[in-house]
């Protein structure tokens, strides 16, 4: 295998994500090549980029490209590595999320990624040092094994997969250098990277109804704007089942939800009459009409004390409850020993609103969560307005540029906590450009505000500044 073939490669790529070698004044790297024959019979040979403020020779500092070749047709080491010196200009840059997620979706079964960008202090697993595939350079990764915070094991770096990963690992190393400046290189970059990014379209309808019946009791978890609440719907609709549907609230009881009595004004002298709750209700139809399958659907389960409101009931749930001698009195005259195989909840919950009730072990345990991220609407392309956007509906577009551009920010910025933060689709579905840029001002801007005075995404201030500064004329900092 040739090592200079690579080297051109890499260079060629560089060029293409932006790095211009001839510009004097703002070098993009300073290039590090150690692969003469000395060095190749001492299995010691590396080259690749270190950052331009560095020195041709010697130790250096911070991020690095580096790759591990040989001329023995044996498997070449790719990786992201910090010099021996440790971080001086990309320690804030090691911190960030987004690093670390863009180069663990470049590894793979024969690849490791730290969980820590900014551990230096840490070894490489025994699978890295002690791989039979890295015999020949075994000595090597000792050498750097605590500064190499992901790399990528290449059997054969001039096939066209080997290729793509290494040129893959150069638009990861040319993004976090920043070295795009138009849209060629940024399309460049993205096209080089999509391979091992693309995510897999996933039908979630289908997945929660699956889900649905194997375990009867779920909750939909996610963003605001991620279609929680319709997914719902929808998935009740499919499987054709009777809906019953509640929201909780801050003082939702058990008299709402299960049982309780209430004042009947119709009459002129003080009486009170029961009142079956929505789950007593939609319990009472299940039981009643069996062939019939009946879905309570619990919108934002999670802004009630639950332990009040769902009391003895909270036994009952049990998916694979058989019938015991408990029963439970849900309403007088209506007592159940177990859930009938017809009644199904699918409840929803909000993960940005940090304000409200915890869900306890006991119930995580007797329900089933399934995630709902913020996702791409895919649809037909259409310029509306000089916006690119995708049509929803005959009337409805997506506006695929504005969700991109906030989905890119908390990728990079976000912390796995604050990735469920993040506006859903559904707040960059409009009619029109006017009715998008309200939305982006009225609704997604007051939101984003309101997560930097709470001290969340701090390192993402001056990225959404720009955003809203850009979009619609508003700052952050006024």
């Amino acid at each position: 295998m040739s090592i200079e073939n690579i080297r051109k490669f890499i260079e060629e790529k560089a060029e293409q994500f932006g790095a211009k070698v001839d510009n004097e004044f703002n070098k993009p790297y300073v290039e590090r090549n150690n692969t003469g024959q000395e060095a190749l019979k001492d299995n010691g040979a590396y080259f690749g980029f270190i950052h331009p403020e560095e020195e041709a020779s010697g130790p250096f500092h911070d991020f690095s490209l580096t790759i591990f070749p040989n001329d023995q047709d044996k498997p070449w080491l790719v990786c992201l590595g910090i010099g021996s010196s440790g971080f001086k200009n990309d320690y804030a840059l090691a911190t960030y999320p987004g690093l670390r997620r863009l180069f663990s979706n470049l590894t793979n079964e024969k690849g490791f990624c730290k969980s820590d960008f900014s551990d230096i202090e840490t070894s490489l697993p025994k699978a890295i040092t002690g791989a039979t595939d890295l015999q020949h350079i075994k000595n090597t990764i000792k050498t750097y094994t605590k500064v190499l915070p992901t790399c990528q094991i290449v059997d054969d770096p001039e096939s066209e997969k080997g290729k793509q990963i290494i040129g893959a690992f150069v638009a990861g190393y040319a993004k976090l250098r920043e070295w795009a400046t138009n849209k060629d290189h940024r399309k460049a970059i993205s096209e080089a990277l999509e391979p091992f990014l693309k995510k897999e379209a996933n039908d979630e309808i289908e997945e929660v109804k699956s889900l649905l019946k194997e375990r009867k009791y779920i909750v939909l978890q996610g963003p605001p704007g991620t279609g929680k609440t319709r997914s719902a719907k929808s998935v009740a609709d499919e499987i054709g089942a009777k809906i019953f549907f509640t929201q909780f609230h801050a003082e939702t009881s058990f008299s709402d939800f299960i049982f309780g009595i209430r004042p009947d004004t119709a009459n002129e002298e003080l009486r009170y009459k029961e009142y079956l709750g929505s789950f007593a209700e939609a319990l009472k139809y299940a039981v009643e009409n069996s062939k019939e399958d009946v879905i309570l659907i619990i919108d934002e389960i999670n802004r009630a004390n639950l332990s009040n409101v769902l009391g003895p009931i909270f036994y009952l749930f049990e998916h694979k409850m058989e019938v015991s001698n408990v029963e439970i009195e849900i309403s007088p005259n209506f007592k159940v020993n177990k859930l009938p195989n017809n009644f199904f909840v699918i409840a929803t919950m909000n993960t940005a609103d940090r304000s409200l009730a915890v869900v306890d072990f006991a119930l995580r345990r007797r329900f089933a969560w399934y995630s709902m991220t913020p996702k791409i609407i895919n649809g037909l392309s259409k310029r509306l307005e000089n916006v690119y956007v995708n049509v929803v509906t005959e009337e409805e577009f997506f506006f695929k540029e504005d969700f991109a551009v906030i989905e890119g920010i908390f990728n990079w910025y976000a912390s796995s906590t604050e990735l469920d933060l993040q506006p859903g689709e559904g707040y960059f579905i409009a009619k029109n450009e006017l009715e998008m840029l309200n939305r982006i001002r009225y609704e997604i801007f007051p939101l984003i505000k309101e997560y930097l005075q709470e001290g969340l995404l701090r390192n993402a201030k001056e990225e959404f500044n720009n955003y809203f500064s850009t979009r619609i004329n508003l700052s952050l900092f006024e």
